[in-house]
């Protein structure tokens, strides 16, 4: 039997995340089909343009990620503090970008809902939305759902495009964060598609690999790296960069 999601994820003893897609059967989600004889390269793209516009409007934050031809994985951190520092209209603003607001919404937002009872509705339904804005099974189902569409259109067909629910494993501490990290940015390497991690296309060592080149503080819609564990430390991943791309580069050699 499965284990319900509730029982996987729990916020309180880590919120750091290993997540995993797979295509079913014979699927290609992305890669070069040799029995078809059919590309499927441009859904790459699809996965990491989605991935960062949901990022950006959930508080889940993305660490790391590696789009294969028929998977994909992601490390995410649940950022509960942002969610519950987002005022109202914000929570609003966010959810409605994905999804069209109800009547009442409409009217919350224009100052005319009139009786106590509406008023409540509609701060009964923002946190609702704002408890969906740090969920992984949100998150994943508005990403998977919108590649199973895009993928069955293109290919004149319905029914299921992942094999499954996703899966999800804890990252109980920093050494299982910074591993779950490298062993996801090397996938490429591992399977033999890259040679190195700085040519692994549709990663997130890339991505920062090619944002330090550039001298930018961090890479855009991914988690930065915050430096070593302190009171006073900013917002991001509990060491540096240098140091994980160090991690990254000996292990993939």
């Amino acid at each position: 039997m499965t284990t319900a999601r509730s029982q996987l994820i729990i916020v309180e003893a880590t919120p750091y995340y290993h997540c995993v897609s797979r295509c079913v059967r014979r699927s290609y989600l992305c890669g070069y089909d040799e029995l078809t004889q059919t590309s499927y390269e441009h859904r790459r793209d699809w996965v990491e343009k989605r991935l960062k516009q949901i990022a950006n409007i959930f508080c889940i934050d993305v660490c790391a990620y590696a789009i294969m031809s028929n998977h994909y994985h992601l490390v995410l951190h649940i950022n509960t503090e942002k969610a519950h520092r987002l005022s109202e209209h914000e929570v609003i603003q966010r959810w409605s970008t994905l999804h069209r607001a109800p009547v009442l919404i409409q009217r919350f937002l224009k100052g005319e809902t009139s009786t106590e009872a509406e008023k409540n509705a509609c701060l009964a339904i923002i946190q609702t939305w704002r408890e969906r804005l740090c969920s992984i099974s949100w998150f994943m189902r508005l990403l998977n759902q919108y590649i199973a569409h895009e993928a069955n259109r293109e290919d004149g067909c319905t029914g299921h495009f992942w094999e499954g629910r996703f899966k999800s494993q804890a990252l109980l501490d920093e050494k299982a964060l910074a591993a779950a990290m490298a062993y996801v940015d090397l996938n490429p390497v591992r399977a033999g598609i890259s040679k190195t991690p700085e040519t692994s296309d549709f990663t997130s060592v890339k991505a920062r690999i090619e944002s330090l080149r550039k001298d930018e503080a961090s890479a855009p819609s991914l988690y930065p790296f915050a430096g070593n564990p302190r009171n006073d430390m900013p917002d991001g991943l509990p060491f540096r960069l240098l140091d994980y791309l160090e991690l990254v580069d000996w292990t993939g050699r």
